[in-house]
């Protein structure tokens, strides 16, 4: 994996990341967890018995896993610190022995509240355990991206060219990506239309790597615009959808302290129709259409 797939998989994990609330997270930590500790065993709740307050653990070592993963993390350390205290007491009366306890926490990159750690410094002195502490968001990318290049992308679940993307239902994209794939390279650069946009970019602050994506789509925004110059409905369709899609994004994410590079490629994982690479063009030439227009991302203001 080279430089630029390291960084896409870092942002991939980061929507993950932002995304997962509850079992989705606990998922998400379980599966990390399988590749890095061999003998880690997951604990599948069972009706009234739950997980008796073990979501996870390495039998031989002692060491014992309790997921959480609220909505919002910064209104919840009060529930954290209770949770850590009553979770813990719960193991030591149905699990032996226990050498090590952690915490896993979807704390979303913000880290932890200093009270919770405090809390599990004192159960790791009352009750001599070899190590206690908090697994956060940090924690679990260390791990991923220090796996093997295969297992990462089994854990990102996307990976630009390879990995499977969200199936499209949006039927103007449908179109008019399958238009743009039928487009002539341009034969000269007069063909080529260069948005003067780095004002934009820098002001939305989108990587050097998302900006040379945006440029090399707009290779074919000369002919993506001559085809909706004729096509007024299509072209308004399409721009509806684009907008309605970057706004669901800001909504779904709401409140999370994400880059924007993030929702570039949450934009293209919605618009990506099938996991093979020909459908990446079209929908960048698409995204910079409608970053130029700024009916995605953000418009540059005066202060």
């Amino acid at each position: 994996m080279n430089r630029d797939e390291k960084t896409i998989a870092r942002i991939l994990f980061e929507n993950k990341i932002f995304k997962a609330n509850g079992q989705a997270f606990e998922n998400l930590f379980t599966e990390i967890m399988s590749y890095a500790e061999p003998n880690f065993r997951k604990i599948k709740a069972w009706g009234n018995i739950g997980d008796r307050k073990n979501d996870g653990y390495v039998e031989d070592k002692g060491i014992y896993f309790q997921v959480y993963a609220p909505e919002d993390i910064k209104n919840s350390y009060p529930d954290v610190v209770k949770k850590i205290n009553t979770d813990f007491t719960g193991l030591l009366e149905q699990w032996f022995p226990v050498n090590e306890f952690y915490f896993v926490v979807n704390d979303k990159f913000n880290g932890v509240n200093a009270d919770a750690e405090q809390t599990l410094t004192a159960l790791k002195n009352k009750y001599n355990l070899k190590e206690s502490g908090f697994l956060t968001a940090d924690d679990l990318s260390e791990k991923v991206f220090s796996f093997e290049d295969d297992i990462i992308q089994k854990v990102v679940g996307f990976l630009p060219n390879t990995e499977n993307l969200s199936n499209l239902e949006y039927s103007a994209l449908k179109e008019v990506i399958g238009y743009i794939m039928k487009l002539p390279l341009p034969i000269k650069a007069g063909d080529i239309k260069r948005p003067d946009w780095d004002e934009k970019i820098k002001f939305n602050k989108l990587s050097p790597h998302s900006a040379d994506l945006l440029n090399l789509g707009s290779i074919n925004l000369g002919g993506l615009e001559k085809y909706l110059a004729n096509q007024t409905p299509l072209a308004q369709e399409l721009q509806e959808q684009m907008t309605g899609i970057y706004e669901k994004i800001k909504v779904d994410w709401k409140g999370l302290e994400y880059k924007s590079d993030n929702v570039f490629w949450e934009i293209i994982n919605t618009c990506v129709p099938k996991n093979e690479n020909r459908y990446q063009m079209p929908v960048l030439t698409i995204m910079s259409k409608y970053f130029e227009s700024c009916d995605i991302f953000e418009e540059p203001k005066e202060d």
